[in-house]
């Protein structure tokens, strides 16, 4: 599925929302971001998109965390459907892909709602006044198109947003699975 890029208007303000660890603790989102740059990341465990990516996607994370943008990974699907996606196999897959940063449930899918995202991987970066800046994928490669996996869509956005400029006006729609909306959560 791709995303629509006109879904949620750049310049959309970063919304407020907690989220759950693996360990049960909720968190608030501004606890998590702080008052400077925010990627939001949503991801899935079972997802062949996001499989795809996660390694070259905690390099990036690191990298962009190392020069002060927040990144924070986010589960939205339905975990009783997909219990894979489920606290259990989102420690596997920190495990398995090496990251370093924040993985939390969206266990009641409101945060997956108001940011408008509908796959994964879906990718949010906001800039310095917390405005989204991009929405949209991670490179060209998807599993099996031979395209290399760089991150360089992801990348040039937030050199942008961290030199203070716009991020490019081009962005390419994020593609993947989408979300396993919980009965009755699904977007309208």
């Amino acid at each position: 599925m791709a995303t629509s890029p006109d879904a949620t208007p750049l310049g959309t303000p970063l919304p407020d929302g907690q989220l759950v660890a693996v360990d049960g603790a909720t968190h608030d989102l501004a606890d998590l971001t702080g008052d400077g740059p925010v990627l939001l990341a949503f991801l899935s465990n079972h997802c062949p998109y996001v499989r795809h990516i996660e390694r070259e996607f905690g390099r990036v994370a690191a990298e962009l965390v190392d020069r002060g943008i927040a990144v924070i990974g986010v589960s939205s699907n339905d975990a009783t459907s997909h219990p894979q996606d489920g606290p259990d196999g989102m420690g596997e897959q920190v495990e398995r892909a090496g990251w370093s940063i924040p993985y939390l449930r969206d266990p009641d899918q409101v945060l997956a709602r108001v940011v408008g995202a509908v796959c994964t991987p879906d990718l949010f970066l906001y800039d310095r006044d917390q405005r989204l800046a991009y929405r949209g994928a991670f490179d060209g490669s998807t599993p099996g198109n031979d395209v290399p996996l760089t991150g360089e869509d992801v990348m040039a956005a937030a050199e942008a947003v961290l030199e203070g400029r716009r991020a490019p006006e081009e962005q390419r729609p994020a593609m993947g699975c989408g979300i396993k909306w919980t009965p009755g959560n699904e977007p309208t």
